[in-house]
């Protein structure tokens, strides 16, 4: 049974998430900085509901997505609310696929993007403690009598 949690999301708290976490310091012009505030509403996208901003100091357009691994996809906020915690939880691309209603290229497109760019921003430092503890470990050992791998 397939369960369309896609639709219980509002679309106005998953943009208001989405805005406080892709542009903390507020949505504004990626070219001159200006905010959002300052810019002409310019059209709402058809398939992901956006409202795109002309600037009015340099006349360029961007979104909410303008700027991040969600620029140029049709996702609306609700699938990208929901791709994020699918990542973050481990759920497989297959499984996030059938329950977003995308593609499995996408979402393993998007899954790689992500995980690159956290991977480029991790801290170079060592950890300030000296020992390390977890609450869960995956171990392959191996099968009786077959090697491991």
């Amino acid at each position: 049974m397939e369960f369309p949690i896609i639709d219980l999301l509002e679309y106005q708290s998953s943009v208001d998430w989405l805005s406080q976490h892709l542009h903390p310091n507020g949505l504004q012009c990626p070219t001159c900085g200006q905010p959002s505030e300052q810019a002409w509403v310019f059209r709402t996208t058809k398939r992901s509901g956006l409202i795109t901003y002309r600037c009015q100091g340099c006349q360029k357009v961007y979104n909410l997505y303008t700027g991040t691994v969600f620029q140029q996809r049709h996702l609306t906020p609700p699938q990208a609310v929901l791709l994020l915690r699918g990542i973050c939880k481990g759920e497989s691309s297959q499984a996030l696929a059938q329950e977003l209603g995308l593609t499995y290229k996408t979402v393993l497109d998007l899954r790689h993007q992500i995980q690159a760019n956290v991977e480029a921003h991790q801290p170079d430092t060592p950890l300030p403690d000296h020992e390390t503890e977890t609450d869960e470990m995956f171990q392959n050992a191996g099968e009786k009598r077959d090697p491991a791998p």
